[in-house]
Order: C-alpha cells, then structure tokens, then sequence
C-alpha cells in the first residue's frame, strides 16, 4: 500500500487505530523500506512523533500544544470525522477538544471557574 493510498483512506473519514502490521505490499518490501516509511508516517503525523498522553492531557496548555500540531497533520480530516462518528468521549481529535462525546472550543481547567474569564490564572 502506498503512503499517498493510507492517507487518502484516513483523508475520506477512515479512522481507527494504526495498523499493528504493514500491509502485504509494504512487508514484502526490505527492512530498510518499511523503517523509512515508518519514520516517514512518524514525521508527517504529529501524533505518532509525541507521546499519546499529549492528546489527552489535563493541562490546558497541553491540550493547546495537541490542538496546534494537529493543524498541519494531513490526516486531520479523516481523524476529526472518525472521532465525531465514535463520538470520542474526550481527548484531542483532528485539532479539535471532545469532552463527552462533543467537540468543545476549549477545555476549561479543573476547580471552580473564574468569576471574570478574562483574569488572568493565579
């Protein structure tokens, strides 16, 4: 399977996990092949280059980091659609937040929130 091919397919809403095995065209191809390819889906989504917990991080700022790598990921697409089919109960999606299942404009920190939103955090 060509790299362009699997983008395309995660591009036009397939989404699910990273399969644990190359496809059959890929490990009929030599191990230097399939190690540059792996490094080459590594390099182009953000998502397998960082740890996974960035995606579902407590921390805004966090959060915000997963959100802005995910703005120049070409599989974004087909990532933000999946999510929204499966209805992803929380975590980082295709550059947008989910917290129960919907996308939310940003995630609010734990506590209490602040009276003004506009102050600044203690």
């Amino acid at each position: 399977m060509r790299l362009t091919t699997l983008l395309d397919t995660l591009n036009q809403g397939g989404s699910g996990p990273w399969p644990s095995s190359h496809p059959a065209s890929i490990t009929s191809a030599s191990p230097a092949e399939v190690e540059t390819f792996d490094q080459l889906i590594a390099t182009l989504i953000p998502c397998r280059e960082h740890d996974a917990e960035l995606w579902f991080a407590e921390s805004t700022a966090d959060v915000e980091l997963a959100k802005s790598l995910c703005q120049e990921c070409p599989v974004r697409a087909g990532c933000l659609a999946g999510a929204i089919s499966r209805e992803e109960p929380w975590g980082v999606w295709g550059g947008e937040v989910f917290v129960g299942g919907t996308v939310v404009p940003r995630k609010r920190g734990r506590g209490r929130p602040r009276k003004d939103e506009s102050a600044p955090a203690a």
